[in-house]
């Protein structure tokens, strides 16, 4: 069985002061789950503050966007050795926030996640479609257009032990939810397409839901068969929401 895993993206929300008291309410909160792995992706500045923080719990922290380059003339850029410096285990790319509102490529996007992986972090790829594009039923093609980007960089192999987030835009932010059922055959489609190619991948690859992720809702989306667990976002900046998800992802594998 895939251990469900839990990721707060924090998006662009922090201080120095607000972010010392989420991380002492998450390190009590969650400290007797030992069942379910923790990420915290924080915005860039605060990674040192999350290794200070988080080194010795059970709550692992990464970051929110990498480079496709290992090193070189890229202002403003910060490449995936330096994530490592400061002890970060994961790193999301292609949310739809950055992608959208700053133009990546689906093949921009994939080369981020093949360097993650390189440099020994586990990418969290991030899909999802438009509500556009769910109306007209092209969803699958979309989401199967965003993998093949990756798969056409480095086979199916590459998809061994990371996670992919579906993340529906529509649902982002907007307090609407796909249902369980929708997620789960977004989420069972996914994991075919990967064992189609690699069946051994595809089953240590960890696909988790996001998209308004909150209390109410996060029992059942986690626990259909093939979603297995969250990216958390609003509800990550309230650590008694987040501890409620987490919780619910507990008790579906006690």
């Amino acid at each position: 069985m895939r251990r469900k895993l839990v990721v707060a993206n924090w998006k662009m929300h922090g201080t120095i002061s607000q972010n010392k008291v989420l991380f002492d309410e998450f390190k009590k909160r969650l400290n007797s789950i030992n069942n379910v792995d923790f990420v915290v992706c924080v915005p860039f500045p605060y990674l040192y503050q999350a290794q200070q923080e988080l080194s010795g719990t059970n709550i692992a922290w990464g970051a929110q966007n990498v480079a496709k380059h290992a090193v070189g003339a890229y202002t403003g850029e910060v490449s995936a050795i330096m994530l490592c410096d400061f002890g970060s285990r994961y790193v999301m790319m292609g949310h739809s926030e950055r992608s959208l509102a700053y133009c990546e490529t689906e093949d921009n996007i994939a080369e981020k996640f093949v360097i993650a992986k390189e440099s020994g972090l586990t990418p969290i790829l991030c899909v999802g479609e438009t509500f556009q594009e769910r109306e007209a039923g092209v969803m699958e093609h979309v989401i199967a257009s965003q993998i093949d980007a990756v798969l056409s960089y480095a086979g199916a192999s590459v998809f061994a032990d990371s996670v992919i987030s579906y993340e529906p835009i529509w649902a982002i932010g907007t307090g609407f939810s796909a249902t369980p059922d929708q997620a789960q055959s977004m989420h069972e489609f996914i994991r075919g397409k990967i064992a189609k190619l690699d069946q051994e991948a595809s089953e240590t690859l960890r696909i988790i839901y996001g998209g308004s992720v909150n209390p109410t809702n996060a029992a059942q989306l986690i626990g259909m068969r093939d979603i297995d667990g969250g990216l958390v976002g609003r509800c990550s900046l309230d650590a008694g929401n987040f501890e409620k998800i987490c919780q619910a992802a507990s008790v579906l594998v006690a």
